[in-house]
């Protein structure tokens, strides 16, 4: 195949992408034209352009409560799912034992599991233990979603990583901890923070599990999007989604890059 073949089944390659990425998201752009709509509806195209609905997102105390509890369980998830999910990739990458691959499969089971049935199954079970409409109770929900999305990045990056690193400083006297803390995690850092960020971004896009876990008390920007829509036809809901889009997507185009990186220089 010659040079210019190979360019020109490229650039087919890359514009059926670039059709299949439009036809997908075509659907979730909707949402923005219709959050500056001049009237109190959801009609499309608008009849006119007015940003009255962020300023009502931002003014409505309902609205600013929601977004401050969403970021705070966001921030929270990013911080826990990390945690453990960085220990679960060093562990399952490095040690051998039995049920090793029984508990791979375990913890990336709600990547694949229907979340109505994770919720259901967690709903009861923080019924029990009255945490139901609690931030703890948010916290680890949501991190049992947002695991996977640690666990996968931070394995991967471990995958490719060079083991000789570690084997030198232990011969330089340094133990498990400041081995793993000095050479391993700055090398996998990459994998780390895109692991974070797509923890933040389950946690602070989830709605399905945080129905059933709320509380008149406690309501993530989902919730309180969901229950707008289904009473209201307040263009403010628009506002909330798009805000939302913006900030999965900036996070996840920034892991995305990190993640490229990282598959660069290995």
């Amino acid at each position: 195949m010659t040079a210019r073949m190979k360019t020109a089944w490229r650039g087919l390659l890359l514009l059926f992408c670039a059709l299949v990425g439009i036809w997908l998201t075509a659907p979730s752009l909707v949402v923005i034209p219709l959050s500056f709509a001049d009237r109190a509806s959801f009609v499309f195209p608008p009849s006119g352009w007015s940003t009255q609905w962020y300023a009502n997102f931002f003014e409505d105390p309902s609205w600013m409560s929601a977004l401050s509890a969403s970021l705070q369980v966001g921030v929270l998830v990013a911080a826990v799912a990390t945690t453990f999910g960085t220990a679960a990739a060093v562990a399952l990458s490095r040690a051998q034992f039995f049920g090793k691959q029984g508990i791979r499969a375990l913890l990336l089971a709600p990547m694949v599991v229907p979340v109505i049935v994770v919720a259901i199954g967690i709903y009861a079970i923080f019924l029990q233990l009255n945490l139901l409409g609690t931030t703890f109770g948010f916290v680890i929900a949501h991190s049992v979603l947002a695991l996977p999305f640690v666990i996968v990045p931070v394995m991967a990056s471990l995958a490719n990583f060079d083991t000789r690193l570690e084997n030198a400083a232990a011969i330089c006297g340094a133990g498990r901890w400041t081995t793993f803390r000095t050479v391993t995690l700055p090398l996998v850092a990459p994998g780390v923070l895109s692991g974070a960020l797509f923890a933040f971004a389950t946690s602070f896009d989830e709605v399905v599990l945080s129905l059933f876990i709320q509380s008149p008390y406690l309501q993530t920007l989902p919730v309180k999007m969901y229950s707008s829509v289904t009473r209201d036809t307040d263009p403010t809901i628009a506002a909330a989604g798009t805000l939302i889009l913006l900030l999965t997507t900036v996070l996840t185009v920034i892991a995305g890059i990190y993640t490229f990186r990282r598959n660069r220089v290995h």
